[in-house]
């Protein structure tokens, strides 16, 4: 059965859509821009934009009773591809091995003119 994950400690949905679904052992976490939360502003600042998709990607992992090291696949969209070397620095202080999948990609427009949008699978541990 279909589960809708839902926190305040991430930014509400912009649209007709769910924080993350979770489908037996999947978890799958829709597109994160640096939204904060509590103003659902987007933060400035290339590294801060960075920070901030993946703070709300963790408190979105913690309400679902997991981490980032339960992601199996990431997808990150940017709008300027100079951003790759920064969001693999992050990242490595984020993650461990084994690292998740990824796809990165430049894209010509983000939701909100952000710079960075982050979505994942999830399986959880047993």
């Amino acid at each position: 059965m279909k589960k809708k994950i839902e926190t305040q400690k991430a930014p509400s949905a912009i649209g007709p859509y769910s924080q993350a679904i979770e489908m037996g052992d999947m978890i799958y976490l829709s597109g994160q821009i640096p939204l904060d939360p509590k103003t659902m502003e987007l933060v400035q600042g290339e590294e801060n934009q960075i920070r901030q998709v993946f703070k709300n990607i963790t408190a979105i992992c913690e309400e679902a009773n997991c981490s980032l090291n339960d992601i199996v696949k990431l997808n990150v969209s940017l709008q300027d591809l100079s951003m790759f070397s920064l969001v693999n620095d992050v990242m490595s202080e984020l993650f461990s091995e084994p690292y998740p999948a990824r796809a990165a990609l430049q894209v010509a427009r983000l939701p909100l003119d952000s710079l960075i949008e982050v979505e994942a699978i999830i399986v959880k541990s047993n």
